[in-house]
């Protein structure tokens, strides 16, 4: 099981990226559940991350800003993924706050 902080709250909320490696998804879906507005499974069966314009971003490594208001569902995201794929860092520094490289 990763490291992971507690759930942040609106007022303590920095602007925040995601992005998914795909190496480790297992296409179960369950991020496209959850945030259908930030994650989408494609034709290949992984999961991707969606820019802000809801175009799917399949190069390696691609990320997205997280919306404060679909903050929690990106964290549920990393949270529930049996692959631990999903990786949600800080745009600041790039430290990785929800996921499996969690500090």
């Amino acid at each position: 099981m990763s490291v992971q902080h507690e759930a942040p709250s609106e007022a303590t909320a920095e602007a925040l990226e995601v992005w998914i490696d795909q190496d480790l998804c297992t296409g179960d879906g369950i991020c496209a559940q959850y945030a259908p507005d930030v994650f989408e499974l494609d034709i290949d069966g992984l999961a991707y991350v969606k820019s802000v314009d809801d175009e799917l971003l399949q190069d390696a490594g691609a990320t997205t800003p997280v919306p404060l208001p679909l903050l929690q569902d990106v964290v549920d995201s990393a949270r529930e993924c049996p692959g631990d794929c999903i990786h949600v860092r800080r745009v600041s520094d790039s430290v990785e706050i929800y996921g499996p490289n969690a500090e």
